[in-house]
């Protein structure tokens, strides 16, 4: 279980310090899938690069089943679970698709191995398991890759930064399958993933919306997501000044 208490991320901007989160808490639990979402620029990519140990909070705690992991390093996070999938996924230019998930894997993977984490995720195995993880691939095609180093990992956490960036219709399509079919299978792992788009939160057990920095509305999917899209007058749990799409205080 994933665990964030008082999180709070400061930068200095012009000599000016800048609050981008203030003061979040929630949790993962174990067996879920968590939505992210809320306005452009409240702070969600950067909340997930938080989890990820790729920025430092100013302060408060970050807690992994237990373990307080607030001042570990990326790579440490990784070898404890925690796997991100970037927003716009990394090229590694001379590196082939079926070296990139031996190597997301942590173990010696056979071709057979690393071509059903292919097919998982909608790719024909044997066009792609010899392919350079380049500028050759589209969007699509290398958030499908990203998933699948990501499946061949097993993390306990998956994060997922806005993976509906950047590709087209039918990719994302696809994407949403591939997301089904992980929710099916999520046992003792969770996911957490920011997003804007409606399929991808109506699969979600509980949704975060995050709105100037601060949660906003938190709970169930079948109490938040009819507010967020303005079919329903129930106020889900929320802090005073949350705002409905139209403008109203709903709290």
């Amino acid at each position: 279980m994933l665990e964030l208490k008082n999180i709070s991320f400061m930068v200095n901007d012009d000599n000016n310090d800048k609050e981008i989160i203030r003061d979040v808490s929630f949790t993962v639990p174990d067996g879920e899938l968590i939505a992210i979402t809320g306005p452009n620029g409240g702070g969600k990519s950067t909340l997930a690069k938080l989890i990820a140990g790729i920025e430092n909070p100013s302060s408060g705690r970050i807690i992994f089943n237990g373990e307080d992991i607030t001042d570990i390093s990326i790579t440490d996070r990784a070898k404890r679970g925690i796997g991100f999938a970037f927003q716009q996924p990394v090229k590694f230019k001379g590196i082939q698709v079926f070296d990139l998930i031996k190597l997301a894997s942590g173990k010696n993977i056979s071709m057979t191995d690393a071509c059903s984490f292919l097919s998982e995720v909608g790719l024909c195995a044997r066009d792609y398991i010899d392919r350079e993880v380049n500028a050759s691939l589209s969007g699509g095609e290398l958030k499908r890759i990203e998933i699948a180093t990501l499946l061949a990992r097993k993390p306990l956490l998956s994060v997922f930064d806005e993976p509906e960036a950047g590709i087209d219709l039918w990719s994302f399509n696809n994407l949403i399958e591939v997301f089904h079919g992980m929710r099916e299978n999520i046992e003792d792992s969770s996911i957490l993933i920011i997003s804007h788009q409606e399929r991808i939160l109506d699969i979600a057990d509980e949704i975060i919306v995050l709105k100037d920095g601060m949660v906003s509305v938190k709970g169930k999917r079948d109490e938040v997501l009819p507010h967020i899209l303005g079919t329903s007058s129930a106020v889900p749990e929320c802090r005073k000044g949350a705002m409905k799409p139209k403008g109203e205080d709903i709290c």
